[in-house]
């Protein structure tokens, strides 16, 4: 080295290193909160995603019944049920569904219709997946037809 030419070193002012270590640990902690969050849904657990109706007479009772479990630690929004045709007519809960806890979604076919069912149910709410899609099944047979 050259005997003529001086290194320096800086020294980070105590105040600025004191920042330095608060905004690291308000950053840990916010992470640690986001964490926690996500931890902390609603999930629905459908007894069955699928209802068969089997072979039905013309104009028979449609309605059937979807039960479900929110298995998950804070209450379940069903925020809207819809159905893939107008000849199928679901209707929701109104109220939250708290965590343990069962609740139900009736679905009326009009059975008026003669032939085979294949319908879908597409569900909305809060839970962990928040779209599940339900279905229901069965034929329709005419009057007197065997």
């Amino acid at each position: 080295m050259d005997a003529g030419v001086k290194t320096f070193t800086f020294g980070v002012h105590p105040k600025l290193e004191m920042m330095k270590k608060i905004v690291l640990m308000l950053f840990v902690g916010l992470l640690s909160l986001g964490t926690y969050a996500q931890e902390a849904t609603a999930k629905i657990e459908f007894k069955s995603e699928t209802i068969d109706y089997g072979e039905i007479a013309k104009g028979s009772d449609g309605v059937r019944i979807f039960e479900f479990t929110n298995t998950g630690s804070v209450p379940l929004v069903i925020s809207n049920v819809k159905s893939s045709c107008g000849c199928t007519i679901p209707k929701k809960p109104e109220d939250p569904i708290l965590p343990g806890k069962t609740g139900s979604i009736q679905v009326k076919y009009d059975t008026k219709r003669v032939g085979p069912i294949r319908k879908a149910i597409t569900v909305t709410s809060n839970a962990d997946t928040p779209t599940k899609v339900l279905k229901i099944k069965g034929t329709v047979k005419a009057e007197g037809a065997k």
